[in-house]
């Protein structure tokens, strides 16, 4: 039974980038509920910075390669140029990973000091760089699995990665070992090297073991992902300039902790629009080529109601009772997050719209237009955030990225109205329907279990 649902691309794929998704954040989640439990806050805030610096790089860089590269290999079907284009991709990686490596050790311990962490950023920074080679080739091996529409070892080698560094940092507690913010940092390294191991074992049947990056190819690559990069920067960096900001503007270093255990709550809603976006990817790239704008548009919109049935009842929830959530996640001393998470959970209803819109236009080859409005979105959440830190300070930030989504939302449904014909009624529409659906399949288990 499982095998024949499992045969479904959409149930298959969506089934892998799910659980891969869901075991991110729930490791996240539990990693940040023993670490904000024993380090101190000024740690904790020099913790969620480095997180902040090392996410931003890696999700940019994968936003860089591996669109362009399942775009390219998924639509080809010659072996040489799928060889060429795997090579071309890996080579603009490693040479971006270098260049990365080589700003760490020449910057990190003046933005260190800027972000008053003294010097425990440029620690961790410098001794994760053996994580940073390594995800060259994690990156890569995942680019490869999901341009084959593969979906398995991405999932092995993320849970991998999640489950080894917890059982690192859960041996500390056990043994009632210090944490060191280097260590948490080496720890990283360690997790993503063996994750690296497990990705390639899966990725084998695809691989071509050729190395031969064309110039044709590169270029492409970069035609393609230069503004899907530049874009993927901005939106990383509107994602997280709540935390940065805060560093910056606050000289406790500590004030940084709350945003961040704000924000790891707020993730929880990103978990299944994040999956979406991988497993849509490729099928919104075949669709806009073979089967025109009507397909583009029903997938988007069937995607963003189905997302907004279940982030938007969690989102509520968590905006009647922010205050029991922080004592649960973060504990009482952190009890000034909750209203902040209070304001991020409204963009947290906000957000799949935009994040599947931004995927959508990346997927149909208009990735400048997604970056001139990430670029956007970029510059008002700067004026705003420092508006509102300086008028009232330290929730200057949750209020001004509040103010940011919200304006976002609306250019961004007038966007995706002008190019796809996106209603907000259809999505409606689509919502009521699965929500029947649900009901009706709950109601069918009761009653089958009522007769047995």
């Amino acid at each position: 039974m499982v095998k024949k649902y499992l045969s479904s691309y959409w149930i298959r794929s969506a089934f892998y980038t799910v659980l891969q998704r869901f075991s991110i954040t729930l490791f996240g989640l539990i990693n940040f509920i023993v670490l904000i439990r024993s380090l101190s806050k000024a740690q904790m805030g020099s913790w969620a910075l480095f997180l902040v610096v090392t996410s931003i790089f890696e999700i940019t860089k994968s936003g860089l390669l591996k669109n362009a590269h399942i775009r390219y290999v998924s639509s080809s079907t010659d072996k040489e140029d799928k060889a060429a284009i795997a090579s071309s991709s890996l080579l603009i990686n490693a040479s971006i990973s270098a260049i990365f490596i080589t700003l760490i050790l020449v910057f990190s311990d003046h933005v260190s000091v800027w972000l008053h962490t003294g010097q425990e950023l440029a620690t961790m920074l410098k001794w994760f760089i053996p994580g940073l080679i390594a995800m060259v080739f994690y990156s890569h091996l995942e680019a490869i699995q999901q341009s084959h529409l593969d979906f398995k070892g991405v999932f092995a080698g993320g849970f991998v990665r999640q489950v080894l560094f917890f059982l690192m940092i859960a041996g500390h507690m056990v043994l009632h070992k210090p944490y060191s913010v280097r260590l948490l940092a080496l720890y990283q390294s360690i997790a993503i090297i063996i994750g690296t191991i497990i990705i390639y074992l899966y990725s084998r049947p695809y691989i071509l073991h050729r190395f031969n990056p064309s110039k044709r190819w590169t270029k492409q690559i970069f035609n393609y992902g230069g503004y899907i990069f530049s874009s993927g920067i901005i939106s990383n960096l509107v994602t997280n300039l709540d935390q940065v900001m805060t560093a910056r503007f606050m000289p406790d270093a500590s004030s940084v902790a709350y945003y961040n255990a704000a924000s790891r709550i707020n993730q929880l809603i990103d978990i299944p629009s994040f999956a979406a976006a991988e497993v849509i990817f490729p099928k919104v790239s075949m669709a806009s080529t073979a089967e025109g704008p009507e397909k583009v548009r029903y997938l988007f919109e069937r995607m963003v109601a189905v997302l907004l049935c279940f982030t938007a009842p969690t989102a509520l929830l968590i905006i009647l009772f922010p205050n029991l959530v922080i004592q649960i996640i973060a504990g009482s001393k952190y009890a000034a997050a909750a209203p902040i998470l209070r304001l991020y959970m409204v963009t947290g209803i906000l957000r799949p719209m935009q994040h599947q819109a931004a995927n959508l236009l990346n997927s149909i080859g208009k990735s400048g237009l997604c970056f001139y409005l990430n670029t956007g979105s970029l510059l008002v959440n700067l004026l705003l955030n420092y508006i509102f830190f300086s008028y009232i300070g330290f929730y200057g930030a949750a209020l001004g990225t509040l103010a940011t989504f919200i304006l976002g939302a609306f250019v961004w449904y007038k966007v995706m109205n002008r190019e796809i014909g996106m209603k907000l009624s259809t999505i409606g529409t689509y919502m009521i329907v699965q929500y029947k659906t649900i009901f009706t399949n709950v109601l069918g288990l009761i009653s089958q279990k009522k007769a047995s």
